[in-house]
This record gives structure tokens, C-alpha cells and sequence, in this order.
């Protein structure tokens, strides 16, 4: 009996130019794309959802632009926005759910994703999530 090999991962990368809201629907475009034969349509719809919340932040809250770099493997897919701004602080505020009609995107990243975070870079952060493969 042999193992069944898992595929490697395989990886979407996008730079986003500074302020531009339009890279939006067009990462969201690349994104339902790339995930097309890898992942059911609810995880993308999900991922798609996240990758918004993260990419708006991103250019609205830094004049650099930001990276997008999706990573799908058979067990999870992981989402990375990274920015260049420094001097931030390391954990983005996650509004309560009442808090007005903004910053609401962390919220449903906190929500929706099995699991995320923020890594700092020596220039700038990294906001990342991941989606476990097959979840309901």
C-alpha cells in the first residue's frame, strides 16, 4: 500500500497599488478564480468576504499599497495582506459589534476565520487568516 501524496501548496500573489478601492474587486476576482477547482463555493464565498475586509483596511489606512499573497493547500487555505507602513501597533482594534458603522471588517474576520493574526515585518504588518478545508 502506498501513501497517497498530498499536493503541494499552491500560492495567488497580487500587489496592490496605494489607495486604489478598485484593486478590491479585482483581487476578490483573482481570488474566486484561483480558488474555482480547489475550494466548495461557500469557502470561497467566505474567503472572498475576508480578503475584502483585509484589503479595504489595508489601503485606506496606509499611502503604500499592500501584498496579497493566498496560499491554498489541501488541508487549509491562508490569506495574507501585508502593508508597509511602520509604527503601527501590533494588534489591529476589533470594535465591539455595535460600535457605529465602520471597522466592522476584523469583526467578521474574528467571526468567520478558524484562525488569524498579525505579524509584524520589520517594514509594516502582515493581517492573515485561515480557513480549515471542508468546514460547514
Amino acid at each position: 500500500m502506498t501513501k497517497r501524496q498530498e499536493s503541494p501548496p499552491v500560492r495567488l500573489r497580487r500587489r496592490l497599488g496605494h489607495t486604489h478601492l478598485s484593486d478590491v474587486g479585482e483581487v476578490r476576482a483573482a481570488l474566486r478564480e484561483f480558488l474555482r477547482y480547489r475550494r466548495r463555493p461557500e469557502e470561497t464565498d467566505v474567503a472572498e468576504l475576508l480578503l475584502s475586509e483585509l484589503v479595504t483596511n489595508a489601503l485606506i489606512h496606509t499611502r503604500n499599497g499592500a501584498v496579497v499573497t493566498v496560499t491554498s493547500a489541501p488541508a487549509r487555505l491562508r490569506v495574507e495582506v501585508r502593508d508597509f507602513v511602520t509604527g503601527q501597533e501590533s494588534a489591529p482594534y476589533v470594535p465591539n459589534a455595535d460600535d457605529g458603522t465602520h471597522g466592522r471588517g476584523l469583526l467578521l474576520v474574528q467571526s468567520l476565520a478558524d484562525s488569524w493574526g498579525v505579524t509584524m515585518q520589520a517594514l509594516g504588518k502582515v493581517v492573515w487568516f485561515e480557513l480549515n478545508a471542508g468546514r460547514s
